[in-house]
């Protein structure tokens, strides 16, 4: 079954969640004031609604109750932050991200029910360092403490060689998720694909078993 989310507000962050979770195959519900957003982004999601995320009635009449998960986006009106948060959470909805613009928003978020706070430009801010540091990976995203998803590019020796061949989770502990190649991202990759130049994988695994693959050489 596939996984439902709401994505209450659209700028860039919320934008780009909305997007990339669609990638994914999940069906994607967004939520926001501004027509112009909505139109942009109609055609790559689920739902695209116009609405204020405020108002009870709006989220009441969307059946967010039903989703996995809501993302509460939308962090420059802080009341309205707080208020998509609380009744997202009285809509019965599992789990709810919310987006901070400082420490005293996230406690409130915090206090009022959110299950995860976050802080994109403060977090954006460790990532681009990480990133600069990490070799052949592209792009990091830490799941916990201890495990990450990274996007890294296909190795020149890795080139017509499959993923059996390959054998990452035998020899380093990490799990091939899926396989990106230009706009195309495949969920269930081939094993016995032979991979090619331009081919980036998404792995994921601890943070001590990617750093040895990172090291890796040949």
């Amino acid at each position: 079954m596939k996984k439902g989310f709401a994505v209450l507000g659209l700028g860039r962050f919320g934008t780009s969640v909305a997007i990339h979770l669609a990638e994914t195959g999940a069906e994607v519900m967004v939520v926001d004031k501004d027509e112009n957003n909505i139109h942009e982004i109609a055609d790559l999601v689920t739902y695209a609604v116009q609405g204020d995320i405020s108002e009870p009635e709006t989220l009441k009449s969307l059946g967010i109750g039903n989703l996995d998960a809501v993302i509460v986006a939308s962090a420059g009106n802080i009341e309205a932050s707080v208020m998509a948060t609380i009744l997202a959470k009285e809509q019965g909805v599992p789990y709810v991200m919310a987006k901070a613009q400082n420490e005293i928003h996230g406690k409130i978020l915090e206090k009022v029910g959110a299950d995860s706070v976050i802080y994109p430009e403060k977090e954006m801010g460790a990532r681009v360092a990480r990133n600069l540091t990490v070799g052949n990976f592209i792009d990091l995203f830490e799941l916990s403490s201890k495990v990450s998803m990274v996007e890294m590019i296909v190795k020149p020796e890795w080139e017509g060689k499959t993923l059996i061949e390959l054998d990452l989770r035998g020899r380093y502990g990490v799990n091939v998720v899926a396989v990106k190649c230009e706009n195309d991202l495949d969920v269930s990759p081939a094993p016995t694909e032979a991979l090619h130049q331009g081919m980036h994988l998404l792995l994921t695994g601890y943070n001590h078993d990617l750093k040895k693959l990172m090291q890796v050489k040949s």
